[in-house]
Parts: C-alpha cells; sequence; structure tokens
C-alpha cells in the first residue's frame, strides 16, 4: 500500500469510527440545538455575500462538486446569493483545473458550467448584487415556487443541455413541499452525484423550536427523505458524510445516486 492509499484507508477508518460513536453523535446535536437559537449559519459568506450555511456542510459540498464535477448545478432557495455563488465558484476553479491540465487558455465567460437557482421570492437587492458579481454569468435564476408546474418544466429544459446534474434542496422545508421538490428534481440527478437535501436535522431538533415556521419534527425534510426512498431505490443515503462531518444540518440527507 503506497502511502497515499494507507492515508486513505485511515480517513476510512477514522468515519466508520465516528459512525459508531453515538455519544458524540448525540452531542453533536445537543451543539446544534444550543447554537441554533443564536441564528448561526447567518453569520458566514463566501465571496461577499450571505451563506446560510454551516461552514461543515460547505466544505462537504467542495468536496463533491470535485469528485463529480457536475456541469449544471441546481439549487432550491436562493436568500442571499451566498450558496449559488459558492456553486459557481467551484464550477470556476473544476474550469480552471481543466484547462491547466490541458494546457489551455482560461475563458470563463465561455464555460458551459452553470448554477440554476430557484426561488419564489428574489428580493431585488439581492438580484442586484448577485447580477453584480464576478461568478453572475456562470447564474441563471428563475423565481418562482420550486414545485409549481411551469417551474418545474423550465428546470427540466434546461437540464437537458447537460450530462452531470448536482441537486441541493434548500427551500421550504415542510414534508409535503420537499417531497414534492425530491419529486420533481432528484430524477435530473446523474448516476454517481448527489441530491443533497438540507435542514433534515430539523427531525431531530425540540419541536419548540420551530414555532414560527410550518415545519417541525414529524414535518420535515427528514420525513420527505424516508418517504421518497421507500419508492426510489436507484438513490441510497450516504452516511459517510455525515460521519465524518458530525456537525451538519443535513444528518440522512446526501442522497447519492446509485443506478
Amino acid at each position: 500500500m503506497n502511502p497515499t492509499e494507507q492515508f486513505r484507508a485511515e480517513v476510512n477508518e477514522n468515519i466508520e469510527t465516528l459512525g459508531r460513536d453515538l455519544d458524540l453523535q448525540a452531542l453533536s446535536r445537543i451543539w446544534i440545538r444550543e447554537i441554533s437559537p443564536h441564528k448561526w449559519a447567518y453569520n458566514f459568506s463566501w465571496l461577499g455575500r450571505p451563506a446560510i450555511q454551516f461552514p461543515n456542510d460547505a466544505w462537504a459540498m467542495q468536496e463533491l462538486i470535485w469528485a463529480i464535477k457536475p456541469d449544471l448545478i441546481i439549487e432550491t432557495g436562493i436568500a442571499h446569493g451566498g450558496s449559488i455563488i459558492f456553486s459557481a465558484s467551484m464550477l470556476a476553479l473544476l474550469d480552471m483545473a481543466e484547462a491547466i491540465e490541458k494546457g489551455a487558455t482560461i475563458n470563463p465567460m465561455k464555460s458551459s458550467r452553470k448554477v440554476l437557482g430557484i426561488d419564489i421570492d428574489i428580493r431585488s437587492h439581492n438580484r442586484a448584487a448577485i447580477e453584480a458579481h464576478p461568478m453572475a454569468s456562470r447564474i441563471q435564476m428563475i423565481q418562482g415556487s420550486s414545485v409549481a408546474l411551469e417551474v418545474v418544466e423550465e428546470v427540466r429544459r434546461v437540464a437537458k443541455g447537460f450530462n452531470r446534474v448536482l441537486v441541493c434542496l434548500d427551500s421550504n422545508h415542510t414534508h409535503e413541499h420537499v417531497l414534492g421538490e425530491l419529486d420533481a428534481y432528484a430524477p435530473l440527478v446523474s448516476q454517481g452525484s448527489y441530491c443533497v437535501v438540507f435542514d433534515t436535522i430539523i427531525e431531530d431538533m425540540p419541536s419548540g423550536m420551530f414555532q414560527d415556521r410550518p415545519w417541525g419534527p414529524g414535518n420535515n425534510p427528514k420525513t420527505a427523505v424516508s418517504e421518497y426512498l421507500k419508492n426510489h431505490p436507484e438513490f441510497e443515503i450516504d452516511k459517510s458524510i455525515q460521519h465524518k462531518l458530525l456537525i451538519t444540518v443535513a444528518p440522512e440527507g446526501f442522497l447519492k445516486r446509485i443506478r
């Protein structure tokens, strides 16, 4: 076994050990429960735009993007735009790496890779900031409900032009809405790629945390994932990601398309 293989084996063993440590996983949930009232996820930005994400999850997403090398990333939920700016910048790095490997000139304006963001309400100040951002040429936005028929049809039309598709669901967190998003967008995911469903952690939090929201334990992204997977064996939960992160809003939310 060469040094690289030896290191990878060590990492895999670490992740498996974390997956068996139920006390540490419980402690991680307690930490998330206690930090959530402080809106900790609001504290971070990516290339100048607020990104309402846990940094651990962003790190996991860059690992997935590098491994999958998608040419289209579909995201539901735009908010301030930090997440789609993050995805666009990762696609720019992929283009740069591939150009260097080929000894080609880098021309980011001609890249075919794209981020497609959907939000029911793209506020004017956020749209203006996203459209003025250096990553804007890689981004397309659609305003409307992510489960509305006309929006789903437009997304599917756009996706037809791409080969490797990664999907991230992070909008309305009710069971019904997320299940509708899974029905609409999970089929677009390429084999070997992922549909990442954020905020499945809601199921593991106290019900009193969500008094001002229509979701909570029993009605959330994790319950939608469980329902969807009953009839979709082409996807499986990649628990290795949540085990290595420990601090994540997406436990059982990293769905890998295996066939």
